[in-house]
């Protein structure tokens, strides 16, 4: 699942990436997606919501794209970036994700308990990407 030193990435990430594209957010506030969304928002971090069924509306005062590959070129023309995908979707999903992650340049690419692909972490990892996968955020977070 994730390598020895994962518990010394998870402080890194949270200080490193300010942007978080959060796949499968959504717009319902008793999910958990919508909670650890807006718990991170709170705590300073941009929240990008990605999820096809609600491209256009917007969810926690963001706009919502249909793919990451929106939202990082509707970031690009304000000068900013995607730094961590956050995904909340099922693992097989994982592989298409994280080949977005890679796309556009992440830095991160971190899945939410019980969302394991080490297929797609091997790949992130090896494209440069740090992966935390089966981990919540906003527990983590919370941590610190």
């Amino acid at each position: 699942m994730n390598p020895p030193d994962v518990e010394e990435l998870i402080p890194r990430m949270l200080q490193r990436c300010h942007t978080i594209a959060v796949v499968g957010l959504s717009a319902h506030p008793e999910r958990d997606s919508y909670q650890v969304a807006r718990y991170m928002q709170e705590e300073g971090y941009r929240i990008i919501p990605v999820n096809p069924t609600y491209a256009g509306t917007v969810i926690l005062g963001e706009t919502c794209y249909p793919s990451l590959q929106d939202a990082a070129d509707h970031l690009a023309q304000q000068g900013q970036k995607i730094d961590m995908v956050n995904c909340f979707r099922r693992s097989d999903a994982i592989r298409t994700i994280a080949e977005e992650a890679i796309d556009i340049d992440a830095i991160c690419l971190w899945t939410q308990l019980g969302v394991v692909d080490e297929a797609a972490a091997k790949m992130a990892s090896n494209a440069g990407l740090s992966v935390v996968m089966d981990r919540c955020l906003k527990i983590e977070h919370a941590a610190m």
